[in-house]
C-alpha cells in the first residue's frame, strides 16, 4: 500500500499544505502557502474566515496535484499543553510476539481513566517499554515475551481549542485524520541518532508567537509560548521609515538580512513612503533594525528554555520562515551559542522552513502508525495512480470529541 499523507498547518499568517508519499523519507508531491484569516496568535478565532482561507489552500493544492483531498492531519497549537507521565500494562495472548496491536492495547491501557473531563487527548507518545524482565526497550514489535508495560507521556489540550479546530475543517470540507503539534513536526525534521538519545531545544519563530518546546530522547515534554514574532519585525519597520505593511513585508523578505554584520552597506533600495516622499534605505540600516529584535526574541528563547529545564541542552534547533533570512546563524552563534543551530529543509518540494511543522507533522503521523502497525493512505487507489505520474513528472468507541474523528485517532 502507497502511503499518501496530507498535512494542513493553520497559522496566523499563513495556511501551509503539503501532500507527500512516506517512503525512506517523505517525498514531496505538492506543497503551497496562502494568506489566513481568522486566525490570531495561532489560534482560531473565526471559524468560517479560517475556512474560507483553509478552502482557498486546499483548492490550489488540488490544481497541482489533480486529485480531490478531503482528510488531513492539522497542527493544534500549543499554548495551553499539559503533559503527564502515564504506564499501562497488557499480556500478549495472540500470539508469542509483539504486535501493533499489542502496542495500541498497552497505550490504551495507559491512559484508561488519566484524561481530565474538560481536556482532549492529542497523543500518548512511548518512552519506554518493559517485556517481561527486559527494560528500556524502545521498540518491542516481533520480540517473543508475555507480559508488556510501557511508559509514556501524554498529552492534552482544552476540550475548546479541539472543537474549534474540528468545527474549522468541517466547514472547510476537510476530515481531520489527526491532530499533532507543530514542534512535533519541526522535531521529526530535525530528528538524528544522536539527537534522539539527547535533551534538546526547538525555537520555532512564528507570525505573531515563537514557541520553545524542550525535547528528551525524541518526546516533547515541555513547551512555552512568547508573545513575540516576525510581525514585531514588521512593526518595527512601519514606525522607523514610516511605511505600509505590506512595503514592511516586502523589505524584510526580499531586501534585508538577520545581521548587520551580514549587510552590504552600499546595498540600497528606494521606496515611496506614506506621506508620498521618496525613501532610500540602505540594507545595513533596516538590518540592524531586524537584528535588534531577532536579538530579543532569541534571548527571551533562551532564557525561556533555562526556566524550563535543568537537564543538560546538547541542541537547539531553529525554524520558522524568518530563519531563512541570509545572516541568521550569525545572530543564532552571539545569541545561543555553538550547540544552535538553524534547520536545513532539504526535501525536494519544500525547500523553506516554513513548510517545516506541516512536513514534519506527516513524518511524525507515518512513525506513529508504523509502531501500532497499522497501513492507512488518505488517498483511494485511483488517485494514488494519478499521484504516481505527478511524482514521475516532478521526479475505538468514546464520548468525546476526538474519539469521534477517525477512530481516535488511530487510538493515539
Amino acid at each position: 500500500m502507497k502511503r499518501v499523507y496530507t498535512g494542513i498547518d493553520v497559522g496566523s499568517d499563513s495556511i501551509k499544505i503539503v501532500t507527500a508519499e512516506m517512503l525512506q523519507k517523505p517525498h514531496v508531491l505538492g506543497a503551497c502557502s496562502v494568506r489566513s484569516i481568522g486566525v490570531k496568535k495561532g489560534v482560531i478565532q473565526n471559524p468560517k474566515e479560517a475556512a474560507s482561507a483553509i478552502r482557498l489552500a486546499v483548492k490550489e493544492m488540488e490544481g497541482r496535484l489533480g486529485v480531490k483531498i478531503n482528510q488531513a492531519i492539522v497542527n493544534v497549537p500549543s499554548d495551553d499543553v499539559e503533559f503527564a507521565v502515564v504506564g499501562g500494562s497488557t499480556e500478549i495472548i495472540d500470539n508469542t510476539t509483539v504486535q501493533g496491536h499489542d502496542i495500541t492495547k498497552v497505550l490504551q491501557d495507559a491512559l484508561l481513566g488519566q484524561v481530565p473531563e474538560d481536556r482532549e487527548l492529542i497523543t500518548v507518545y512511548p518512552i519506554s517499554f518493559t517485556l517481561d524482565d527486559k527494560e528500556n526497550i524502545q521498540d518491542p514489535r516481533n520480540l517473543e515475551g508475555s507480559h508488556l508495560d510501557v511508559k509514556a507521556v501524554m498529552t492534552t489540550v482544552p476540550k475548546s481549542t479541539v472543537k474549534t479546530i474540528l468545527e474549522t475543517m468541517k466547514i472547510a470540507g476537510i476530515h481531520v485524520a489527526d491532530l499533532a503539534f507543530g514542534v512535533c513536526g519541526d522535531y521529526c525534521m530535525a530528528e538524528s541518532t544522536a539527537s534522539n538519545k539527547q535533551a534538546g531545544a526547538i525555537i520555532n519563530i512564528g507570525f505573531s508567537k515563537t514557541d520553545v518546546s524542550i525535547i528528551n530522547k525524541g518526546i516533547m515534554i515541555k513547551s512555552k509560548t512568547l508573545e513575540l514574532g516576525s510581525r514585531n519585525i514588521d512593526h518595527d519597520i512601519k514606525y522607523i521609515y514610516k511605511v505600509d505593511t505590506t512595503t514592511a513585508r516586502r523589505l524584510k523578505e526580499t531586501f534585508a538580512v538577520a545581521s548587520f554584520q551580514y549587510a552590504d552597506y552600499n546595498d540600497v533600495t528606494e521606496i515611496t513612503g506614506k506621506d508620498t516622499t521618496n525613501l532610500v534605505i540602505r540594507q545595513s540600516e533596516i538590518s540592524e533594525v531586524i537584528e535588534a529584535r531577532l536579538k530579543q526574541i532569541l534571548k527571551m528563547a533562551k532564557k525561556e528554555i533555562n526556566s524550563l529545564t535543568k537537564r543538560e541542552i546538547s541542541y537547539i534547533i531553529i525554524t520558522g520562515g524568518i530563519s531563512e533570512l541570509a545572516g541568521f546563524q550569525f545572530l543564532i552563534d552571539e545569541c545561543l551559542g555553538t550547540k544552535a543551530m538553524t534547520l536545513n529543509m532539504t526535501t525536494m518540494g519544500a525547500r523553506h522552513n516554513k513548510y517545516s511543522s506541516v512536513l514534519g507533522m506527516i513524518k511524525y503521523f507515518h512513525q506513529k502508525l508504523e509502531l501500532r502497525g497499522k497501513k492507512y493512505s488518505m488517498f483511494e487507489d485511483n488517485q494514488i495512480e494519478e499521484l504516481q505520474g505527478l511524482k514521475k513528472k516532478t521526479s475505538l468507541a468514546s464520548d468525546n470529541i476526538i474519539s469521534r474523528c477517525f477512530g481516535h485517532f488511530f487510538d493515539n
